[in-house]
């Protein structure tokens, strides 16, 4: 079978609309941004920038369509209009990674064998689910009848990063349908086009219309229009720990539900008695997966003195050996970051452990990709000799840079680990399961891994403690986020 090619994925993508109550929707203003290709920094698509009239036109399609055919669905029908959009995006997964791909400039392979399928199981998931959210029957006394009925919250407001688009947008689409909201999506402008194939294959699953709108423009747009918008029920938010502090604030005035999840610092603890070949493929597999762009990233690697050294160069010799190619290519493991200026912020990270003393064992430099010499690469970067005060240990880079730093015991590990605002995500590497379970109850972050990283399941919870954001998607621990529980007392004395 001949792989799809960019310009029949891009065929798909209608320029510069929206989709708005079920139909494509030219933005009110008439204005348009270009999106980007991060592997040669040429435009690939042109999409609307929504103003404020705009986002109230999706939001009251969304509104309206509460008290449609979508309301007086039951749990299993709307469950197997889920099933059908699960269906729907693996039978267009071709397309759907390769937009993936040329928006976000991850490797072929991530979006088209990792993101797409691990999509639509979320969406598959929930499908089941939707037919299985009940209340509860009380104990009560002999003359009451007690019992809690949970409802959609009501208008959704779903926005997403740039770094996971099509996956992080399900995440919060699938538990929302499920649970009989209404989504107004609002993807990144650098990555929209995904979000807005996902809005037509819902509805030629046979979701009504109104029912899931996508909107596409700037975050301090529109993004913050439909924060603000008196009609919004409830924001889910992913993305940077400062504009979720932003969102917080401007939803205080119309006392929204907000769930966030937002940036990482995670600690990636290898003890001594661990198995250390793989615990060296696990750190890497931590930090460049996804090309570093990943807010559980394994960014800080923790390793106990003794096997520091031994620990260090093997993860070294895996950097040097994962170069940076055209995400287009098959065999290619890490593409480019998503922009020039997240490319500028990363390089300016680099520059910054040189200058406070980080030994430089691997990478530090640009990419280069003879073919796409314009792409936004950067090498695999692993800088030794780091102490927890640094930047570069400190502050959050989004790119593939790893820091690695030592610890003398278990005291040490967790003390260090934990020494950060941040507490999204964590791993353990050891063969003794008692110092495994006990560092795992320490450590600070939604997530702790275990001989592992970056495992992920649609039924286990995910989301941050700290400046880390609240609030958990996946799992059933996502459904309370887009239910409201009503309790029901019948009085049944004479």
């Amino acid at each position: 079978m001949t792989p799809m090619s960019p310009e029949e994925a891009l065929a798909k993508i209608r320029p510069g609309k929206m989709l708005i109550d079920g139909q494509w929707a030219d933005p009110l203003s008439g204005k348009t941004l270009q999106v980007i290709n991060p592997a040669t920094n040429q435009a690939v698509a042109t999409i609307a920038d929504a103003g404020d009239e705009d986002v109230n036109r999706a939001v009251g399609s969304a509104r309206k369509a509460l008290s449609g055919p979508w309301a007086k669905m039951s749990g299993s029908e709307r469950g197997r209009i889920l099933w059908r959009l699960s269906d729907l995006l693996m039978k267009n997964a071709d397309e759907v990674g390769m937009l993936e791909t040329l928006h976000n400039g991850k490797p072929i392979f991530e979006s088209r064998q990792v993101d797409i399928p691990t999509s639509a199981d979320i969406i598959a998931y929930y499908a089941g689910w939707a037919s299985k959210v009940t209340g509860e029957t009380l104990p009560s006394a002999p003359n009451a009848f007690i019992y809690t009925v949970r409802e959609p919250v009501g208008v959704v407001a779903a926005i997403v990063p740039w770094n996971f688009p099509l996956l992080l947008a399900v995440w919060k689409l699938a538990p929302a349908l499920a649970c009989g909201n209404a989504v107004v999506l609002k993807p990144s402008k650098q990555t929209p086009l995904t979000a807005l194939r996902i809005g037509e294959l819902a509805l030629e699953a046979g979701l009504p219309p109104g029912v899931l709108n996508v909107i596409t423009g700037s975050g301090n747009g529109c993004g913050m229009a439909l924060v603000k918008h008196p009609d919004v029920d409830k924001v889910s938010f992913t993305g940077e720990t400062s504009t979720g502090i932003g969102i917080m604030k401007a939803s205080a005035d119309t006392l929204k539900r907000i769930s966030l999840e937002l940036g990482g610092k995670s600690p990636n603890i290898v003890f001594a008695d661990a198995d250390l070949d793989a615990a060296a493929r696990g750190a890497i597999t931590g930090i460049f997966y996804g090309k570093g762009e990943v807010c559980a990233a394994g960014s800080r690697l923790f390793v106990e003195a003794s096997a520091y050294d031994a620990v260090l160069e093997k993860v070294a010799a895996r950097a040097a050996k994962l170069q940076p190619a055209d995400p287009l290519d098959p065999k290619c493991r890490m593409g480019a970051l998503v922009s020039k200026e997240q490319t500028a912020k990363v390089m300016e990270y680099v520059e910054a452990g040189k200058g406070e003393g980080a030994k430089l064992v691997a990478g530090g430099s640009r990419g280069v990709v003879p073919a796409l010499p314009d792409g936004n690469f950067v090498q695999p970067t692993v800088f030794g000799e780091v102490t927890n005060n640094m930047r570069i240990a400190r502050e959050e880079i989004f790119g593939p840079v790893l820091s690695v730093i030592r610890f003398t015991d278990v005291e040490d590990a967790v003390s260090q680990a934990n020494a950060t605002p941040y507490g999204l995500a964590a791993a353990v590497w050891t063969r003794d399961v008692k110092k495994a379970h006990t560092v795992a109850r320490r450590i600070k972050a939604g997530t702790v891994w275990v001989n592992a990283y970056n495992l992920y399941d649609a039924a286990a919870p995910f989301g941050g403690y700290k400046r880390s954001g609240f609030g958990r998607e996946l799992g059933s621990d996502a459904l309370k986020q887009f239910t409201e529980t009503k309790t029901v007392w019948v009085d049944l004395n004479p």
